[in-house]
């Protein structure tokens, strides 16, 4: 099955790691198909920035997200630049703390800015968040596959507070009903 995936925020937010350890996942854990991609302004930290991934179970010929089916949008400017016009049977997480306007499609409100600082003590892990609700709000990958992306991916030494970061997601995640 053919997912879709676009990530956006402000730079400073992970967006571009998030991707990328989402398609690490598929490709290297789930057995799919995947490619990313990046879009960023030259004022990256702080502006508003989203990447992509496209999961498939079939060779992917064409690298462009163009119907995204997915979104995790992480900052209100993310979501005006990013996330306004939704497909009607898309899914979109946001970050219910930092995103006021509401989606037309299903959304996931998820307080991962808030809880990166208040529960584990470091907002920088917020996009691990996001990435471990994803995996309960929908089947993109699975969650073994996304905590081992996870410790391919993030410096040493922070290992376990980034899988702490993934199962409080994935708490929220299962917690947090749609609209």
């Amino acid at each position: 099955m053919r997912h879709e995936i676009r990530f956006s925020g402000f730079g400073g937010q992970g967006i571009i790691l998030s991707a990328v350890i989402l398609g690490r996942a598929a490709a290297l854990y789930d057995d799919k198909y995947a490619v990313q991609t990046q879009v960023y302004g030259p004022e990256a930290r702080g502006g508003a920035s989203m990447s992509a991934v496209i999961i498939d179970d079939e060779p992917i010929l064409f690298p462009k997200v163009r119907n995204p089916d997915i979104y995790v949008i992480m900052s209100q400017q993310g979501f005006e630049k990013y996330g306004k016009d939704p497909a009607g049977d898309a899914i979109m997480l946001l970050d219910s703390g930092l995103v006021h306007d509401r989606p037309s499609c299903r959304w996931v409100g998820i307080p991962a800015t808030l809880s990166a600082k208040n529960d584990l003590g470091r907002e920088i892990v917020a996009n691990i968040i996001m990435l471990g609700a994803l995996t309960t709000a929908t089947t993109v990958v699975s969650g073994f596959a996304l905590e081992k992306a996870i410790l391919d991916s993030v410096p040493k030494g922070t290992e376990d507070l980034n899988i702490r970061a993934m199962k409080r997601g994935q708490e929220l995640g299962m917690e947090k009903g749609s609209s």
